[in-house]
């Protein structure tokens, strides 16, 4: 902008003085007075900014003060005691909130943490701990971490930060808000007691302006206690999310203050704006509203009247307006499309706050005999509900993870996703509205005191806006009150809140309690119905024919990625379709269920991902879950086939056969081959036999049962008169390494990832599916190994390791590293080893990158 300002300022003179024939001293006063007229114009221009990834928008401009800072970089951290002062800095012993600022410890402003571990991010120590083999049933629902009040010396973290506010931020309004910290945890700034957050899952924030040290150091102090368990499933330890310094002028738009929503007409859309407007000047004040709507290309396409405000001291008002836009591109799964809502606020011709807001236009609506309807047409749901871990990094996923997770699903036919069980990070939702995601947004704990309701205030306040966000859960199978008196009254208080946030949109429960409506189900607008198997869908809609109903969590098949027979010992399942629990059911059941009834609008499956925790069907050795269509690491599992063969489009070719042919000592033995794909028929080859054509049924799978023999088996399939051919094949034992980065240039902001898969090939170059090698890692260029993985859910290998000593061992032919960029552009080189293996070297190129404004 300030390049184009200067050159339009010579043109202007250059015109001038030809013109005029102006004497040449007086020159460079004209372009003095041409920069200032032209300076000037631009500033009372509310024109677009640059966009930012951040949660509450990103301003720049002449006259703003708003920011957006990340205060994810160079943290202190230190494990404490839960059961020891000594050993926890002296915590609980000192009297520490006798009066406001007197503090002791960690707490204090001056206390030494030089000797302390220094670390950024988001951050979680449960994932750097060992595996404890302990019976305890806590224990084992949360992945076998040492985490609770048998290990009160891995149960509490201290987190300690150091940051600078310029003298000249004296007259603004100061927060510091934190996405995510596991679990209960203590706030101090400079000494004070800010508060206490015990919610896992929701954002909390403070204003801390009364407390800052303007012109010189601040330090803000966290202790962390992960003693206490909130759900029965890995959660994690610490800021597993991030942290922001928010900086608002004192007359401003507050955080979540816009609500925009759209209704579409025909071919025209109507938006809908509130704009929430607070003066804490201590004054009388005024400001005028600029309100403009923005293509993706940041062209101005629609803008509404200017509105002139008066304010009372400390006065907040609430403005509605609305825009028409003509023929409006609307957000779906196949077109992702956001517009940008810039809302501008300006005393006469100076810019005291702007910030913008992401938006899509679609319509919603449940139909109770056709199901889920997106932008007037019919579309099944094909979900699935995922927790918040990942190999390598626990809950702690750096942003572009979310994207990596949403991309696999996408790939396999994935059109939604549940947040299961709490409210996801905002960078999910925004990965799901860029990628085309529909989600359901799940609150933590259903309850309606003014706690709870006040989290899923701040879960509503801050997802409305999110396209992707298509139905508000109330809460899952909470068994004690899901039936009676008390939970009809509890989601009537859930609901009303819903309805008084976000009338836009409807509300779910996932209930696991079959034919039942009474209680939570007679309340809820949408029917969620957790596994067909525990009541009978048929008769709950002709009993209740005006709720439309949808699969909140379906099948439960138990696999393990490249097993093909259970094994007790290892705690391993077959990788087909064949284990469930007893409220679950195969893929195959739910999906052809589900299919062939309109009216229940599709489903999600439980899950999409493996995850720590909920060991099922084995406990020990057994660490994580087998529920996923993919493994910890994303890599697929074979129903991963089986869903993208009737789950995505209809120009997408899907031809699969399992298992591997690598079965030395099982020559003579009949094995189970099974097909996964869309073709009208397939036929199965062996060493250049035909063991014959079979066809296709729609939502099936093919099988054969072969003697085994090494070679190569082939299928040949037939889909619209074209031949498909796929294979495997026996394999020589591994003789090299190869690396695959899903990325091969990234960012150097500190932030930005690549996800490497690493693989074991023969001396022919193919891929071995049973290879078990163990892998060392070394890396060259500013970046960090963040992580590994292998998708084994018995794996007892640490995740995190020493900057020399990264390893993992390939699990069925595979494993996984997530490599973080520094902030030096320039080349970053992985190199892998292992004993007996030709090794192997990959490169990441990073690019030049401002990255997002940071807090020094």
């Amino acid at each position: 902008m300030n390049v184009f300002i200067g050159f339009r300022c010579l043109i202007s003179v250059r015109s001038f003085y030809c013109h005029n024939r102006m004497p040449a001293r007086l020159f460079p006063f004209c372009i003095a007075f041409f920069l200032a007229v032209s300076f000037s114009q631009a500033r009372q221009q509310p024109g677009p900014l640059h966009s930012s990834a951040s949660p509450a928008g990103r301003t720049t401009g002449e006259g703003e003060t708003r920011s957006q800072l990340l205060l994810d970089f160079g943290w202190k951290f230190h494990l404490g005691d839960a059961a020891d002062p000594d050993s926890d800095f002296g915590f609980g012993r000192d009297e520490s909130f006798a009066k406001a600022g007197e503090t002791s410890g960690p707490a204090t402003p001056g206390f030494n943490d030089s000797s302390w571990r220094t670390l950024d991010l988001p951050h979680d120590w449960a994932a750097e701990l060992d595996f404890v083999h302990v019976k305890d049933p806590t224990l084992h629902d949360h992945g076998f971490k040492p985490l609770g009040r048998q290990f009160p010396r891995t149960s509490i973290g201290w987190y300690r930060r150091s940051f600078m506010i310029p003298a000249s931020d004296s007259g603004n309004i100061l927060l510091v808000k934190f996405d995510g910290v596991f679990r209960d945890c203590m706030v101090w700034l400079n000494g004070h007691y800010l508060g206490r957050n015990l919610g896992g899952y929701g954002e909390f924030s403070f204003d801390i302006t009364d407390y800052l040290r303007f012109g010189g150091k601040n330090v803000l102090v966290l202790r962390v206690d992960a003693t206490q368990a909130e759900g029965w499933f890995y959660e994690g330890a610490g800021i597993y999310r991030h942290t922001w310094l928010l900086k608002y002028p004192r007359l401003h738009v507050p955080l979540y203050g816009v609500f925009v929503r759209s209704t579409v007409v025909h071919d025209a859309a109507t938006i809908a704006i509130d704009t929430k407007i607070t003066n804490q000047t201590g004054e009388n004040n005024g400001c005028t509203l600029y309100t403009l709507v923005l293509d993706d290309q940041r062209k101005e396409i629609a803008r509404v009247p200017a509105k002139e405000l008066r304010f009372g001291d400390f006065e907040e008002k609430n403005v509605s307006q609305n825009i028409r836009l003509p023929n409006p591109r609307l957000w779906s799964p196949d077109d992702p499309y956001c517009y940008t809502l810039l809302t501008t606020l300006k005393n006469g011709n100076t810019i005291i706050d702007r910030l913008e807001t992401p938006f899509g236009i679609r319509t919603i609506r449940f139909d109770k005999e056709r199901g889920f309807f997106l932008n007037g047409r019919r579309l099944e749901l094909k979900g699935v509900c995922c927790h918040q871990d990942h190999a390598g990094v626990g809950s702690a996923l750096p942003d572009r993870l979310q994207y990596f997770r949403i991309e696999k699903l996408k790939e396999m036919g994935c059109n939604a996703y549940r947040s299961s069980h709490n409210p996801p990070a905002s960078e999910l939702l925004d990965a799901c509205d860029r990628l085309g995601m529909l989600v359901m947004d799940e609150n933590r704990l259903m309850g309606s005191t003014e706690p709870l309701l006040g989290q899923f205030k701040t879960q509503l306040l801050r997802d409305r806006n999110h396209p992707s966000v298509f139905l508000w859960s109330l809460g899952n199978e909470e068994w004690q009150i899901q039936d009676n008196a008390t939970g009809t009254a509890i989601a009537r208080s859930l609901k009303r809140l819903q309805k008084e946030i976000d009338p836009s949109r409807l509300c779910t429960y996932a209930g696991n309690n079959g034919n039942q409506y009474e209680g939570v189900n007679s309340v809820v607008d949408v029917r969620g119905i957790n596994y067909i198997v525990l009541g009978d869908p048929d008769r709950y809609h002709s009993e209740h024919p005006d709720q439309p109903v949808i699969g909140s969590e379906e099948a439960s098949t138990l696999c393990t990625r490249g097993i093909y027979q259970n094994d007790t010992v290892n705690g391993f399942v077959s990788d087909d379709d064949v284990n469930h629990p007893r409220w679950g059911t195969t893929a195959e059941t739910w999906w052809k269920f589900y299919h062939s009834r309109p009216w229940l609008g599709g489903a999600f499956v439980w899950t999409g991902f493996d995850y720590r925790g909920e060991p099922t069907p084995y406990s020990w050795p057994c660490i994580s879950s087998h529920f996923g269509i993919m493994d910890a690491c994303g890599f697929p599992k074979n129903n991963y086939y089986y869903y993208q063969s009737w789950w995505r489009d209809d120009n997408f070719d899907v031809l699969r056969i399992a298992p591997h042919w690598n079965w030395r000592g099982r020559e003579g033995q009949l094995l189970d081959v099974w097909c996964r794909s869309n073709c009208d028929s397939v036929e199965l080859v062996l060493n250049g036999r035909s063991l014959g054509r079979k066809t296709m049924d729609r939502d099936s799978h093919l099988e054969w049962n072969v003697t085994y023999e090494p070679g190569t088996l082939q299928a040949k399939g037939w889909r619209k008169g074209r031949l498909l051919t796929t294979g495997v094949e026996t394999t020589d034992s591994a003789s090299s390494i190869r690396l695959v980065p899903d990325r091969t240039s990234i960012d150097a902001d500190n932030a930005d990832l690549s996800v490497v898969t690493v693989t074991a090939l023969d001396a022919a170059g193919r891929e071995v599916p049973d290879a078990r090698n163990l892998i060392r890692f070394e890396l060259e260029g500013d970046a960090k190994i963040i992580g590994v993985g292998n998708g084994n859910p018995s794996s007892h290998e640490p995740d995190k390791c020493s900057p020399d000593t990264w390893q993992r061992r390939l699990f069925n032919g595979k494993c996984q590293v997530i490599i973080q960029a520094g902030r030096k552009p320039g080349t970053i080189r992985l190199q892998a080893f292992s004993d007996g293996l030709k090794s192997a070297a990959g490169e990441i190129t990073t690019r030049p990158s401002p990255g997002r404004p940071v807090c020094e």
